[in-house]
């Protein structure tokens, strides 16, 4: 990959003399401008001159150490968006885990590859680079199409497609979900008469309700056997990890919130707010039972698809429990009379 003109940023962070200087000079090779720092306090300056594009950061150092870094950084709106990739000799799960939770994008255990960590440096600077370009591009639209609504609104939706799309391409073995899902809960949206303002905000939430999931491992993501419990409740933390990227954009839908609700359930057993009844936008409760009907009828990385007659299964049983009892029975009424299938959704 040739690296542009204006060479990306790389800050190294480690205690140990031979450690900073093997990193560095793998990084120089690749025509990177590299910074190094022998303890988290020189860090913590050498970021304030200048915020790098990203940063590789040891765990284990004196003082101020690689969590407590990594903490700081992402508690300031300033810093917040640097990625942060542990390189570190810890090999506990633990405190990988701990790693992605304080908000790292990557975790590399010493010893390592030259070629693999510069592959996912490599990786890193360039998912950065489109977001910062889809961020600079959403800030120039918005200003440029302030007065144009109906321009806007298309802007708005390019934005969501994009959005899908980083998703899909993080999750291959999901690619589709998303989309069969917003088909799905526009075609129920219709069936209910909804107004056609909250039906197309709602199509736009259920493109990209999985959005959070580009802050979870794409190692845990496809991962062909059972998750651990720490590794589900990352994967359970992605609607509040979706609302947080979306809450800012200035939908005229409440579009950040059907991402924050699209996993809660009626009797308070979902998450991540343990939210119950009417407690959830309408909008929200049929993204869920779309959602859940989509997923347990397709393939996933460890089950095989469970097969459309089993999902309906699941949401009629629960109708009233789990899902709204009017979205189940236009769910059903659709699929039943024929007006609505996902053909052969893999």
């Amino acid at each position: 990959m040739q690296m542009p003109a204006n060479r990306d940023r790389v800050l190294v962070i480690d205690d140990d003399p031979h450690s900073l200087e093997f990193l560095s000079e793998i990084l120089a090779g690749e025509n990177l401008k590299v910074l190094s720092a022998g303890s988290g306090r020189s860090a913590l300056e050498a970021i304030t001159t200048k915020a790098p594009s990203l940063i590789l950061l040891d765990i284990n150092m004196p003082g101020i150490d690689g969590f407590e870094i990594c903490e700081k950084l992402k508690a300031d709106v300033r810093y917040c968006g640097i990625p942060i990739i542990f390189v570190s000799g810890v090999h506990n799960h633990k405190e990988k885990i701990r790693g992605f939770d304080l908000g790292a994008v990557d975790f590399i255990s010493k010893p390592y590859h030259a070629d693999e960590l510069i592959a996912r440096v490599r990786t890193h600077l360039e998912l950065n680079r489109l977001r910062t370009k889809l961020e600079a591009e959403v800030a120039l639209r918005t200003k440029e199409l302030f007065h144009s609504f109906k321009q806007m609104r298309k802007v708005l939706e390019a934005i969501v497609n994009a959005m899908a799309v980083i998703v899909e391409t993080r999750d291959p073995y999901t690619a589709g979900h998303q989309r069969r899902v917003s088909q799905l809960s526009l075609s129920i949206a219709e069936e209910m008469k909804l107004d056609k303002e909250v039906i197309e905000g709602l199509q736009m939430a259920a493109a990209i309700h999985d959005i959070g999931k580009i802050s979870i491992p794409a190692e845990i993501l496809t991962k062909p056997s059972k998750l651990t419990d720490m590794e589900f409740n990352l994967i359970k933390d992605h609607p509040r990890a979706g609302y947080a990227i979306l809450k800012d954009i200035e939908f005229p839908w409440p579009i950040a919130r059907m991402v924050l609700e699209h996993h809660e359930r009626l009797d308070g057993s979902g998450y991540p707010q343990g939210l119950k009844g009417r407690d959830m936008l309408l909008e929200s409760r049929i993204l869920a039972v779309a959602d859940v009907v989509e997923s347990m009828a397709s393939h996933r990385p460890y089950r095989p698809g469970m097969g459309i007659d089993t999902a309906l299964d699941e949401i009629e049983n629960n109708r009233g429990i789990l899902y709204d009892a009017d979205v189940v029975d236009v769910c059903l009424r659709l699929f039943q009379e024929g007006r609505y299938s996902f053909g052969d959704p893999r």
